[in-house]
């Protein structure tokens, strides 16, 4: 290869590759550290970059080779092809890096557009470059641009329906769709389809032209209201219990939990929904805040709609052909109820609260417990509320929880199952005070619920019992109030004997003893 050769390989490259090379070069390496995903796109068109300026030299050596006609068409074709690798470098440096300095991030096919458009102009000005009559080619093509759009109408119509969707703001990225029997959120809408992810960790593509002559759901979007989808789940309960008595039990149970993505408001609500063959149809509806939770979000809706049915005695119903009633004999039914005393009391005896009472009073409490469960999240008693009961726990625990107008909730201790403090109410059980404190399932809990009528036989059969229970009490309370007003050590004691005076006194006049 002579010197003329050699010469015809340095100037192998257009006038401005140098440049081309260098805005290249730091476009490159801006998207290289500012994109995180999707980076196969940016090495691919870097590659197609780097294999046109590899043609140009191709072509160069051709043309010293004197096969000028190959070289000079491959030599353009390499320049155009350069081109559009530029111009898609480009529009990746734009929507990545640009526009988010400015803080905008329009929909993914308006770069599509533009950068199509990009390719078009490019294309148009080689034409021209090489003598090409615009005018001319754009007459004498009628036929075949219409044969073409004929040909592309499905193509067209996705990209028509792209651009519809987003001008009208029909849908747009993370908005969460069903289509049909798919449900999933939005990822990307581009210029031929629309990208969306499922529950199911599955990715489903659609046509953009399917979506604009289709119905589809937008689900949880309502003009100027928060994201959040109603969710229904429903329960059968056995006519025998009111509807008004079902309905107070679950919204009372249910707008007090503390649930992950159960929105606050609107509250969730019950509502009678069907007379059935032998059952009451009910639903209980919530708004989802997190669409990708649904299921893990209604299980834990149904563990605190179950736990709030059984406190008050309400069992959900069983179909009429699958009820199989046994009828126990006398025997049986006495071992039965002996062996629930039997727990019952070994609760009852390590409880310093009824550490006074012999062994018939402590029975006679046994036999008035009532089952009370609760689900994690559930207020079990509010302050300020009255209610003449206490509970005791047997499993889990639970929060007490102190409130102050315009303050957040301060937790100022824990009530945990299986100790001698695992009791609280004791106060609104023996001088129907109101609740001093929030006490808030931390966790499931099990526990039995002692009503008024529980030991007022005992109170009134030995008044004396009144002054020991008064004691322990005035000990509880001193030690909250110490809590609440950091008392020390003379003043808890001053507050103690004087608790003592007023709680002695209150559970004697709420007794009329």
């Amino acid at each position: 290869m002579g010197e003329g050769s050699i010469g015809v390989l340095m100037q192998a490259g257009h006038e401005g590759l140098g440049v081309v090379l260098l805005v290249v070069a730091l476009m490159a390496a801006t998207l290289l550290h500012t994109m995180r995903e999707e980076r196969r796109v940016l090495y691919n068109t870097l590659g197609f970059f780097l294999f046109s300026v590899a043609g140009q030299y191709l072509a160069a050596l051709l043309l010293a080779l004197t096969q000028q006609g190959v070289a000079v068409t491959l030599r353009e074709l390499f320049i155009i092809a350069e081109g559009l690798a530029v111009i898609r470098l480009g529009g990746l440096f734009l929507y990545q890096v640009l526009l988010p300095l400015v803080r905008l991030r329009p929909p993914s096919i308006i770069e599509d557009l533009v950068v199509i458009a990009g390719y078009l102009l490019w294309g148009m000005y080689r034409l021209h470059h090489q003598g090409v009559e615009l005018s001319s080619l754009i007459a004498t093509s009628a036929v075949i641009t219409a044969v073409i759009a004929f040909s592309m109408q499905d193509t067209l119509g996705n990209i028509l329906g792209g651009i519809a969707l987003q001008l009208d703001n029909s849908i747009k990225r993370d908005d969460w769709i069903k289509v049909d029997d798919v449900v999933g959120r939005i990822v990307d809408i581009r210029w031929r389809s629309t990208t969306i992810e499922t529950r199911n960790w599955e990715t489903v593509v659609i046509p953009n032209s399917v979506l604009m002559k289709n119905k589809f759901l937008v689900l949880g979007r309502r003009e100027g209201q928060p994201v959040q989808w109603r969710r229904w789940v429903w329960f059968n309960i056995d006519y025998s219990a009111a509807p008004s008595q079902v309905i107070a039990v679950v919204e009372r149970a249910l707008q007090s939990a503390d649930i992950p993505a159960v929105a606050r408001s609107p509250a969730p609500n019950c509502v009678m929904m069907d007379f059935a063959e032998s059952t009451g149809r009910y639903a209980l509806r919530y708004w989802l805040t997190d669409l990708a939770l649904d299921d893990p979000t209604d299980s834990a809706v149904r563990t605190h709609l179950f736990a709030a049915l059984q406190r008050a005695g309400l069992r959900p119903s069983l179909p009429q052909q699958t009820l199989h009633l046994i009828k126990e004999g006398e025997k049986q039914a006495a071992q039965r109820h002996e062996g629930y005393i039997a727990e019952r009391l070994a609760l009852l005896r390590p409880l310093e609260l009824f550490a006074q009472l012999t062994a018939e009073e402590l029975r006679l409490v046994a036999e008035r417990l009532v089952y009370a469960p609760f689900a994690r999240g559930d207020v079990i008693t509010r302050q300020g509320a009255v209610a003449h009961w206490l509970y005791i726990l047997t499993e889990g625990r639970a929060e007490v929880v102190l409130e102050a107008p315009g303050q957040p909730r301060r937790v100022v201790g824990e009530i945990t199952a299986g100790q001698s403090g695992s009791f609280f109410g004791e106060m609104g059980l023996l001088t129907g005070a109101p609740r001093s404190a929030t006490v808030i399932a931390a966790s499931d809990v099990l526990c039995y619920r002692l009503d008024k009528s529980g030991v007022e036989d005992i109170i009134r059969a030995r008044p004396a019992i009144a002054e020991e229970l008064s004691q322990i009490m005035a000990e509880r309370r001193s030690g909250l109030e110490s809590v609440r007003h950091d008392l020390n050590e003379a003043s808890q004691l001053v507050a103690k004997q004087q608790h003592q005076g007023e709680v002695l006194a209150k559970i004697k006049e709420f007794f009329r003893l």
